[in-house]
Formats: structure tokens, sequence, C-alpha cells
């Protein structure tokens, strides 16, 4: 049987309104963004790794640091828009393309290989999307995902949800930054415009819902947090030095 390509995509932009060119902001010498890069490059089951980047700033970095890059279009709404135009440029074809978020410098190889492992066992599924069990939590920057019983992506929100109205909520589950599609499913999500509960709760794979694609969610156990606030980048820079995959790509 010919082995299935999987091509790995980080997204990267620098206007981020929270905190500004946070893909660039320094990590125990490294910049963000080239931490997800080269923890992605662990990955057992990517045949290619490439940042998908709006600003020739990250390029010369990228370039600086040994990363593959590729300049894209700074009027997308959100990353996976952006993805899908680096995948068009490769002119190459995946069975599937995984976006890895450039905001999670503590991304876990192991954590994307068990995303492709399972999506290559289950090609008929258009998106994976996993999840992180959570203690419920008021944090509207987390994304939370709600499921039915066979594990299909109900819907996702930064509320809390489901609202605790009779029975407490043991089973938060949390969206991790790592979503593996389909060529199909990508190019479809990216043939629309922003639908209305994207453009509510800024969630990009509501769209994916609004349109009728079909989300696979499985349970993944660890940790993971992606870099939305000063608070989460001094967090991360603590938790960097005992990291066990950084010392494996720091020099």
């Amino acid at each position: 049987m010919k082995k299935k390509k999987v091509l790995g995509l980080i997204p990267s932009r620098l206007g981020s309104k929270r905190l500004p060119q946070k893909g660039l902001l320094p990590i125990n010498d490294l910049p963000l963004v080239v931490h997800t890069y080269r923890r992605s490059k662990l990955s057992k089951l990517l045949d290619e790794v490439i940042i998908c980047c709006d600003d020739k700033k990250t390029i010369e970095v990228a370039k600086r640091f040994n990363a593959k890059a590729i300049l894209t279009s700074k009027k997308h709404k959100n990353g996976t828009e952006r993805i899908y135009e680096g995948y068009k440029k490769l002119k190459k074809k995946y069975d599937l393309i995984v976006d890895i978020q450039g905001d999670e410098p503590l991304i876990s190889p192991k954590h994307i290989d068990e995303v492709i492992d399972y999506h290559l066992k289950n090609l008929k599924s258009e998106i994976i999307l996993p999840t992180i069990k959570i203690n419920p939590l008021v944090n509207q920057n987390l994304i939370k995902v709600i499921t039915d019983l066979n594990n299909n992506v109900l819907f996702l929100s930064r509320a809390q949800i489901p609202f605790e109205f009779k029975n407490i909520n043991k089973n938060m589950k949390k969206h991790l930054s790592i979503i593996s599609f389909t060529p199909n499913a990508l190019k479809k999500f990216a043939s629309y415009n922003q639908t209305p509960l994207e453009k509510i709760e800024d969630i990009e794979l509501l769209r994916a819902l609004e349109i009728g694609i079909k989300i696979k969610s499985i349970n993944l156990k660890g940790d993971s947090f992606s870099i939305d606030v000063k608070s989460d980048y001094y967090r991360a820079k603590k938790k960097m030095l005992t990291d066990k995959y950084f010392k494996i790509y720091k020099n």
C-alpha cells in the first residue's frame, strides 16, 4: 500500500490584537513560532512542515533558524484560510493537511502523531479535532468543545458550555490547537465566507459546522496551551526550562 503523505502547516500572523507580534516573541532564545516549527519537526508522521505567515519579517526570522516558510496574504480572516493558500502555493498532493497553530510553543509531537494516526485510520472523517479534559473554569480564550456520544463535534464556544443548570459538569473539554483536514474539507472551508456563528464567537471551525462539514473529535491526555495574553507568555517561558522536547531541539 502506498504511504500516505501528510503536510504540517503552521499559520502565523504578526497582527494579533491581544499580544502583537507574538509569533516572534523570544522564549529561551528562540522565537515562539520557531518552537512550534521545531517541535512539529519531531513528529514521526509529518512528511513536511512549513510556516504560513503574513509578513516578510517572519520569513526572515524563519530563514535565520533554518525553518521553511511561505508568505501569504494579510487579508485572511483566520489560520485555516491562511494554510489553504499555503497548501495551494506548494502545488503538491497530500492525503492530509495538519494545521498546527503557531501560538502553541509547547505543542507535543506525540499529540500531533496521535491525531495523524487516528485520521489515517479514519479517512472518511473530514476533520479531526483533538480535545483535552479540563476543570471547568471561566476563560474566554479557551475554546470549549461539545460532542455527541460518538465524539462528533456539535458545537464550539468561548462560553461556559454546557451550562450547569441542574448538574455539575465534570467533563469540560478544550480544543487542542492541532487540526487535521482532508484536502477536500480544507478547500470547501476556504470556499465560503465567514458564517454567522463564526463571526459571533470568533471560532473558525464553526464555519465548518455551519456549512455541513463533519468534525470528529478524539480525546488526548496531557496538557498544552496557546499564548493569548502576556501571562501565557510568561508561563510558557517558565515551563520551557524543564520541557523534555526543548532539550532535544534547542541547539
